[in-house]
């Protein structure tokens, strides 16, 4: 894996990891996502407008499948871990889920694109699955009334191993640019959501009133992260992105720790650290 892949990456989770920080903060539902969705479109519309001028965007029906599918996926996405947040800790939440992402996106790498596995990338999937099992409290009762948690942080990770492999063949092998893909996918988010929000008029007005800043830097901050990502894809394979974008883990943890007052953060980061050496024999495999 290049220095510059490793850069990017890491920036990329640290963006990542602060605004699902604000998105726990705010606790929304729908018309958050909506609102920072629409408003990523008008933000990076004068980027796409560039590369329009240029002619670096060229659509085809390969093109328009791809991101369509692009766009379900993730509003999936978006959707459960915002059920997540709002019913679990961001701690355990976006640790879990942010684990079992690499995990199968990097079985659906192998089985879908191609890629190669060794023995070194599935001691490090083990790392990550011994670690994530503890973080969470294993099979204790006394975190069974976390269930919600676990379900809802293991159905978001599901989704990002299949949008990643997705958004990886789009990049790499459809070649469609990576802004390009991010950006219409914030596009179809809005354009699906906004029978929801327009319900929910009030509710929108009282969160762009209360939390115009916090909502700006989701909107600026999700594309960003993503658009790096999805950089890297095109010249990395998804066995090393995939894993190494979890390092954001432990930004999380120490966000919601420090920020929101969680509880049980040093043993969940213990067992987080055990997460990133995964992650680390992952990206040396």
């Amino acid at each position: 894996m290049s220095l510059s892949a490793l850069l990017i990456v890491l920036v990329a989770a640290l963006l990542h990891a602060t605004w699902n920080y604000w998105v726990k903060k705010l606790a929304g539902g729908p018309e958050l996502i909506w609102m920072f969705s629409t408003l990523s479109v008008i933000l990076y519309a004068p980027a796409l407008c560039y590369m329009l001028l240029l002619g670096d965007v060229k659509f085809n029906v390969q093109t328009v499948g791809m991101i369509c599918g692009s766009g379900m996926l993730h509003l999936a996405y978006f959707l459960t871990l915002q059920l997540g947040y709002r019913h679990g800790e961001l701690s355990l939440v976006y640790p879990i889920a942010r684990a079992t992402g690499p995990l199968l996106a990097t079985l659906f790498a192998v089985v879908v694109l191609g890629e190669q596995i060794s023995v070194q990338v599935v001691a490090g999937g083990m790392c990550i699955v011994v670690g994530v099992l503890f973080l969470s409290g294993g099979l204790r009762s006394r975190h069974l009334s976390k269930g919600p948690s676990m379900l809802f942080g293991l159905g978001t990770g599901v989704l990002i191993g299949c949008y990643t492999v997705w958004d990886a063949y789009a990049v790499s092998v459809a070649l469609i640019a990576p802004l390009v893909l991010d950006y219409f996918a914030n596009l179809f988010r809005g354009v699906a959501l906004m029978p929801y929000a327009l319900k929910r008029k009030p509710a929108l007005i009282s969160l762009w009133r209360r939390h115009k800043l916090s909502v700006f830097g989701i909107a600026l901050l999700s594309p960003l992260a993503y658009i790096l990502v999805l950089y890297v894809y095109t010249y990395t394979p998804v066995v090393y992105v995939a894993p190494l974008r979890e390092v954001s883990v432990l930004f999380t943890v120490v966000l919601g720790a420090v920020l929101l007052k969680e509880s049980e953060v040093a043993s969940r980061m213990t067992w987080g650290l055990l997460i990133v050496a995964g992650i680390g024999l992952l990206v040396s495999g």
